[in-house]
């Protein structure tokens, strides 16, 4: 329903990573899952989807104005990533009811253009440092893959203790300007690629246009109402500082940087983010501590300068 909140799981609940299979489901009213003894309590949240064993659900989360949802996945053995991973469709009571893998590997997260009949999906691939643009036709019943496109390519991928790899990870699309911005994790740059909704080829990593010292591993990025992105930093580059961490950071489609604020005290906290209106004049801000692994709902009237 419109307002719910879905979160995707990566890890299982012995926080073995790369082996989480649940989708949960928010109607935020309250804490998410808070004990009986608490006010609110018992809580909630719902399991929307329940995966095969050891998938390792990522970031890679969206949602259909038909009600389709999708989500990535990159599992692992032992702690080592098992390719390619696969995109799932669920219908909107969380059955799984295709899955999707040509032109991915590693998908670790996705923006989508929603024309409500027909989409845009744009997959970063954090195996190959690469960005898939899927255009979808979708009925009330089915989601079809008409093609599948490696627009974007060379990001940096490498191996990390703290958080498994590090590669590309979030995209958002600006339709107006057909410009898909990308986070590169590894990087620590944000880039743009042009013509991303129309091309047929790579653009390579296209241009970077925002690299500056308050970027400091950046995982989810958004747009927010005022037109500005939002990155969440990971803390996982070399110049992670103790003394700002956990950190979502704002800044202009040209590179101007505008503002940061604190997630959590410890680094490796600023992880998900989601901006969504959830009436004509109240936007939905989401994001996930991944350090106290909780996450903060709150709502404002949009406002377009701010």
């Amino acid at each position: 329903m419109p307002g719910d909140v879905l979160v995707s799981n990566f890890n299982n609940n012995a926080n073995a990573q790369g082996t989480g299979t649940t989708i949960v489901k928010l109607t935020p009213n309250g804490l998410v899952a808070p004990p009986p003894t608490m006010p609110g309590g018992p809580g909630n949240a719902t399991t929307f989807f329940q995966g095969a064993t050891g998938l390792g659900l990522t970031t890679a989360l969206g949602v259909l104005r038909r009600g389709f949802v999708l989500v990535g996945n990159v599992p692992t053995s032992g702690g080592v990533i098992v390719p390619p991973g696969s995109l799932l469709f669920l219908d909107r009571n969380g059955n799984q009811i295709a899955s999707y893998t040509n032109q991915l590997n590693g998908p670790w997260d996705l923006t989508i253009d929603d024309e409500f009949d027909h989409a845009l999906v744009f997959v970063s691939n954090v195996n190959t440092g690469t960005v898939t643009r899927l255009n979808l036709a979708i009925s009330s019943t089915a989601i079809t893959v008409t093609s599948a496109t490696v627009i974007a390519s060379g990001y940096s991928v490498a191996p990390n203790m703290a958080a498994l790899i590090l590669g590309p990870t979030g995209v958002a699309y600006d339709a107006q300007t057909d410009i898909l911005y990308v986070a590169s994790t590894q990087d620590n740059m944000i880039f743009a690629v042009p013509q991303a909704g129309h091309r047929t080829a790579s653009s390579g990593t296209g241009a970077v246009i925002f690299q500056d010292p308050h970027l400091r591993g950046p995982l989810a990025l958004v747009f927010a109402p005022n037109g500005d992105l939002l990155t969440a930093n990971g803390d996982a580059t070399p110049n992670a500082d103790a003394t700002q961490p956990s950190e979502i950071v704002e800044f202009t489609k040209k590179g101007k940087f505008i503002t940061q604020f604190n997630v959590d005290a410890a680094q490796g906290g600023a992880f998900g983010i989601a901006v969504a209106n959830v009436s004509r004049d109240v936007v939905r801000f989401v994001f996930v501590d991944d350090v106290a692994n909780d996450m903060t709902v709150f709502d404002r009237e949009a406002s377009p300068e701010d």
